[in-house]
């Protein structure tokens, strides 16, 4: 009696798997991977995941209440001397003003450090963006 499979086939034409025509390729087993879960295969694929078919993607909802570009208040604290050497800032003794639409900006979140006192127009602000101006002693103003 052989010790292993390897010598008990030895000599066989099809190693124990039945005719010479199967085991060729994937044809015999009716494709690789995922082939065939909406055809020949709907009933395995079904069993094992689900319906799955029919949906397609998924939509943010939460995408409609930020509309167009926003930026935060510390970011627009580090642009301070670009923004004044550029033109788009002036200042007004201590103070800078600056228009947010200059740089296509709607919204002024309150993330980041501020360390200048600003004066600065915008289309909405965050509370804790308007928090962190009128702690430095600036102002927000809405357009």
């Amino acid at each position: 009696m052989p010790v292993n499979k390897r010598s008990k086939y030895r000599g066989s034409r099809t190693c124990g798997g039945g005719t010479h025509k199967n085991r060729r390729g994937a044809g015999n087993r009716g494709g690789r991977g995922n082939a065939g879960v909406n055809a020949h295969h709907f009933v395995r694929a079904y069993m094992i995941r689900g319906p799955v078919f029919g949906k397609c993607g998924f939509k943010h909802h939460h995408e409609a209440s930020i509309t167009g570009d926003v930026l935060d208040i510390g970011e627009i604290d580090q642009m301070v001397p670009v923004l004044v050497r550029s033109g788009a800032a002036q200042e007004e003794g201590d103070t800078v003003v600056f228009d947010a639409a200059v740089l296509g900006v709607e919204k002024v979140l309150g993330g980041g450090k501020v360390s200048h006192k600003m004066k600065i127009t915008a289309a909405a602000f965050s509370q804790q963006a308007i928090a962190k101006i009128e702690a430095k002693g600036g102002h927000a103003m809405t357009s």
